[in-house]
């Protein structure tokens, strides 16, 4: 019976969804409330106009941004794995130590933005506008890729997409 109690449990656990996105936060920042740490998962901030706001921390995993306006919004150390960044402006925005892995920033525009410590792997940088941003570096665009219409800032490149 003890051994029935374990399977049991173990397939309680199996079935669980993962943490799976908070609606409540994703409905208070499309409104432009700042939510640092909070579960954006999937979240949907595409064609929004939400300056400044503090998502540092928070979990952007999958998140649609394409073609917002996010100046100076605070994305530090948040999870931005696999995030759709498309046409989105983000200038003076701070992506230091975030998860950019495999995320698409084709055609976004980062005026002054810092990407120090953030994690490129991956990402497509096809006709980005980078040319003025901080804290990048040619180790971050190794692991990343772009293509002609990349703007990087002087003595930086980036390899083609495949």
């Amino acid at each position: 019976m003890k051994r029935l109690g374990l399977v049991i449990a173990a397939f309680a656990l199996a079935a669980a969804p993962a943490a799976a996105q908070n609606a409540g936060e994703i409905a208070r920042v499309q409104g432009g409330a700042s939510c640092p740490g909070c579960n954006l998962f999937q979240a949907d901030l595409s064609y929004r106009d939400l300056p400044g706001l503090n998502l540092s921390g928070a979990r952007l995993r999958q998140a649609d941004l394409s073609l917002a306006t996010m100046n100076r919004a605070n994305f530090s150390g948040a999870d931005l794995s696999v995030a759709n960044l498309f046409g989105g402006r983000f200038t003076s925005a701070s992506f230091r130590n975030a998860n950019l892995s495999n995320a698409t920033l084709v055609g976004a525009y980062f005026g002054a933005a810092d990407f120090s410590g953030a994690n490129l792997s991956g990402a497509n940088l096809g006709g980005a506008e980078m040319e003025r941003v901080r804290g990048l570096t040619q180790g971050q665009l190794n692991a990343a890729c772009g293509d002609a219409w990349t703007r990087l800032p002087a003595g930086l490149r980036v390899s083609p997409c495949r």
